[in-house]
């Protein structure tokens, strides 16, 4: 059985009877029940009417954060030549090929993001295991596999979050820090809940978003009302 501490139990308590939240109140109340003495970051879960196991019904794709995501973005660009200068002179933090595959292997994976120009993904293969699970291998779905490095980097540099669901049909995402305030919180929210909403795959019947939840890195969950979308 998971213990609480006791900051945890007594936001979980302030929560009151309410039952489910408004989006506009559940951003407020995150805000309001955080304890932690660090800047927490603002996740939602959301539960999909999907069967999970099924190929044809996997959901993932990205939305730009309007107000972006509130940390400070790492990346780092696989390309040699005229596309590694690009990188540079874009705002990759870090540039290379068998140099950072090197590093990889040896542990190292202080970035966010991962790009990739298709010419060396037979070379980032070799780090497959490694960044795959982690969710920073490039992929041409998420469009970090490309030729166009500088409005990727700058894409990714304003704010482009990804997401998918996982096994259980359930899609986790961190829409911002603390200290964006609600209502850039709450901006964020819903762009993310919109273009998830058309993220509905054709093989999937019913009701597509079931549940929502919002919560602190730290914090008790908070239900919000599904039907506002």
């Amino acid at each position: 059985m998971t213990h609480q501490g006791k900051k945890y139990t007594k936001a979980h308590e302030a929560l009151g009877q309410k039952k489910v939240f408004s989006l506009q109140e559940g951003v407020a109340k995150l805000r309001e029940l955080a304890y932690a003495r660090f800047d927490e970051s603002a996740d939602v879960s959301v539960n999909l009417g999907i069967d999970a196991a099924k190929g044809d019904q996997a959901v993932r794709g990205s939305v730009l954060m309007p107000h972006g995501s509130g940390r400070i973005i790492k990346i780092l660009v696989f390309a040699k030549g005229q596309y590694a200068d690009q990188a540079e002179k874009a705002g990759a933090d870090y540039v290379g090929a068998e140099d950072l595959i090197e590093r990889i292997e040896s542990g190292w994976l202080d970035f966010n993001y991962a790009i990739a120009t298709p010419d060396l993904m037979g070379l980032v293969g070799k780090v497959a295991r490694i960044l795959g699970p982690r969710g920073l291998l490039p992929n041409k779905k998420t469009g970090t596999v490309t030729f166009d490095i500088a409005s990727t980097i700058a894409d990714l540099k304003k704010g482009r979050l990804f997401f998918k669901n996982d096994k259980a049909g359930i899609v986790h995402f961190s829409f911002g820090k603390l200290s964006q305030g609600n209502e850039k919180l709450a901006d964020n929210l819903k762009a993310f809940l919109k273009v998830l909403a058309t993220s509905k795959p054709a093989a999937s019947k019913g009701k597509f978003i079931r549940k929502i939840t919002v919560s602190s890195t730290m914090g008790p969950g908070i239900p919000v009302h599904a039907e506002e979308l």
